[in-house]
């Protein structure tokens, strides 16, 4: 393997390195000794075997259908001050026998909580979640993607950051400073779903002269009025989106070498309950990539309680996603005129027992992402989950035909403590 195909994994153990240094200087946090405080520990080991039915698509890929892994996820947590006060500490760790970018450790979580009376802060490392959409998160922008975990954009890497919360009547404002950068991890050349290239994530180029020390700045107004649920957003820093600009190297090689450009984006995010419905919209307004460009995606819920009789309930979901961006200035996109078509069934039943599937069609191209999610627990420590990724009527032209032929399974098995 290249010298290039070593820097991401040296540059993930570098972050791994630097937030548990975060982590221990957070450790040591004054706490009131007078306080009687107490301490939690859970998590989860998970084991995991990914199934690729089909053969790689470019040499160098690993060849082989299975790909075994192990995780592990413990959560720490330290409360004095009647609960006032926390400390949680959230590393992530996971081994894979034969995709090497997968094998990586995250802090996902080391920070400082103090509630106060009408306000709330958090100091360290953490994560936040944005939007209200199933098939697109459009304004959730704070965390980095763990796009070696997955490609639905679901896990995110935790973010160094201090965060003010002031909570009234008229709703919640969150201040976000946002004093480090997470570069997002991408396969190593010779794994699966790497793409037609590989990319050269160690030589990352950067709008911002302080490149991953640039501080980004977030704020966030929220509130339930009625049967509304409202967010607007502001955020202004380093794009989470990476531009993949193809390069040669001087033996012949082309490689991807991602650059973060500086944006601003304004968003929305809005949801409506209404009896059985449930109505969703994410829209936002970009700069810095390219002309100012707009997306959106909105859609519904709609629930059917009680289905042949019994105590299990159907969703059915549709979404519509639209992105206005420059597709030759910014990050690549699947979602730019696409329809998503989904149904969520819910048992009801004490092993809490879940199916979601649907698919996301481009309208122009038919180019078409098909998905199944399904999982129940068993007894009260363990869960199996079932989880599935199917690329259907691939475009040469689609952002995903490097991965057309990376069609894969995922069962997992978690012991919960």
């Amino acid at each position: 393997m290249s010298a290039m195909a070593n820097c991401p994994r040296s540059n993930r153990r570098r972050a791994a390195l630097s937030v548990m240094a975060l982590a221990a200087i957070l450790a040591i946090a004054p706490v009131d000794s007078t306080a009687a405080g107490e301490w939690e520990l859970s998590g989860s080991v998970t084991s995991e075997l990914r199934i690729f039915p089909g053969d790689p698509a470019f040499p160098g890929q690993d060849a082989n259908h299975f790909s075994p892994a192990l995780s592990l996820e413990p959560r720490l947590v330290y409360e004095w001050s009647e609960g006032a006060d926390r400390l949680t500490f959230a590393p992530f760790l996971r081994l894979d026998a034969t995709q090497s970018g997968r094998s990586h450790a995250d802090l996902r979580e080391a920070n400082w909580l103090h509630i106060g009376d009408g306000w709330g802060l958090v100091a360290g490392i953490d994560k936040v979640f944005w939007g209200v959409a199933e098939s697109r998160h459009l304004v959730d922008i704070i965390n980095q993607d763990d796009a070696v975990e997955d490609i639905d954009g679901e896990d995110k890497l935790g973010q160094p950051m201090v965060n003010l919360n002031l909570l009234g009547d008229w709703g919640t404002v969150s201040v976000f400073v946002l004093p480090g950068f997470r570069e997002r991890a991408f396969p190593d050349s010779g794994d699966r779903l790497r793409g037609s290239l590989p990319v050269a994530e160690g030589d990352a180029t950067f709008d911002a002269g302080a490149r991953t020390h640039h501080v980004d700045l977030a704020a966030r107004w929220s509130h339930a009025i009625g049967d509304w649920d409202l967010g607007i957003a502001h955020f202004r820093g380093t794009s989470r989106e990476p531009r993949l600009l193809s390069e040669t190297r001087p033996g012949g090689e082309t490689v991807l070498v991602p650059h973060y450009d500086q944006i601003g984006q304004t968003s929305l995010d809005v949801q409506l309950t209404s009896g059985a419905w449930l109505w969703k919209l994410e829209a936002m307004t970009r700069s810095g990539h390219g002309a100012r460009f707009a997306a959106a995606v909105g859609g519904f819920e709609h629930t059917v309680s009680g289905i042949f009789g019994t105590n299990a309930d159907l969703g059915l979901l549709t979404e519509y996603n639209y992105d206005g961006r420059d597709e030759e200035r910014a990050p690549a996109t699947v979602f730019d005129d696409d329809l998503f078509l989904g149904a969520r069934l819910t048992l009801n039943d004490v092993q809490d027992t879940s199916v979601l599937g649907g698919a996301i069609i481009d309208r122009d191209t038919r180019s078409t992402i098909l998905f199944a999610e399904a999982e129940r627990r068993i007894g009260d420590n363990w869960k199996i989950e079932l989880e599935g990724r199917f690329f259907l009527n691939v475009s040469d032209s689609d952002p995903i035909a490097g991965i057309r032929k990376d069609d894969f399974v995922t069962l997992r098995l978690s012991r919960f403590f």
